[in-house]
């Protein structure tokens, strides 16, 4: 029987795949048979040196290093996720944040992207095939002015340029996506929730609903697993979803309230 979902002999890149989201995605696509070559500043001993290329991708020298390392370890790509993204910025509203915090934002979650694309998609439109994943955010259409007004501009920007690169690149074969996830119950996630009980002398899962409150809540009544993104990205990524170009889908439990 024919499996629904496959990436069987697929080349495929994920950026920033050592925890988390990104983590999941990688095991996921090997599991479908993908050949998956994973970066992020320091490699865990659990993950191959084969399958890994130490970069800080908010260098442009370091985005030219891991296109390198792609085209020599996989000879191309035919899939390329990219998951790097978070936020360091200090909360206090858009008062608090100097150009040295916006620089880092757009460094982060916009650049290593732009580079990447540059170096690698031209070789994509050559062999008319491929996909290209950005994964942005909700906070694109709902920041969070206490704490993520960069962050979330800088995700808006990696979306408009995700649509203007699909307007591009679609009509040559080379598909572009975006997905944009709420709260994902990762091990940070987690984290802020434990430091947040702490905070307030409260359970850990009573700080897990502060942080939906803060969103505004989850009507699930729960955060995404990073195996459930994973899903979303490996379809997305597979030949399913092969008349699938230039749209955005949003995995966040139905957090954001607009049509």
């Amino acid at each position: 029987m024919i499996p629904f979902l496959t990436l069987e002999g697929k080349r495929a890149l994920v950026t920033s795949g050592t925890r988390g989201t990104g983590a999941a995605t990688v095991a996921l696509f090997e599991q479908l048979g993908a050949h998956v070559l994973t970066t992020a500043r320091t490699r865990p001993e659990s993950l191959a040196a084969a399958k890994f290329v130490a970069a800080d991708l908010t260098r442009a020298n370091d985005c030219l290093v891991l296109a390198d390392a792609v085209r020599e370890r996989l000879g191309g790509v035919d899939i390329i996720v990219h998951m790097l993204g978070g936020s360091s910025s200090p909360a206090g509203g858009f008062a608090a944040l100097g150009d040295a915090q916006w620089r880092q934002e757009l460094d982060l979650n916009l650049m290593p992207a732009v580079r990447l694309d540059r170096a690698l998609v031209p070789d994509m439109v050559e062999r008319g095939g491929g996909a290209v994943i950005h994964v942005s955010s909700i906070q694109r259409m709902l920041p969070l002015p206490e704490a993520t007004t960069a962050y979330a501009a800088a995700k808006a920007a990696l979306s408009t340029y995700s649509k203007s690169l699909s307007k591009e690149v679609s009509p040559k074969g080379v598909r572009v996506l975006r997905v944009s996830p709420g709260w994902i119950e990762t091990e940070g996630s987690i984290g802020l929730a434990e430091r947040l009980a702490a905070e307030h002398h409260v359970t850990v899962d009573e700080g897990k609903h502060m942080i939906m409150e803060s969103l505004g809540c989850i009507p699930i009544g729960r955060p995404a697993k990073p195996e459930e993104v994973a899903s979303l990205i490996a379809f997305l990524a597979s030949e399913r979803a092969g008349t699938i170009a230039g749209t955005e889908y949003v995995i966040d439990g139905g957090t954001v309230p607009t049509v």
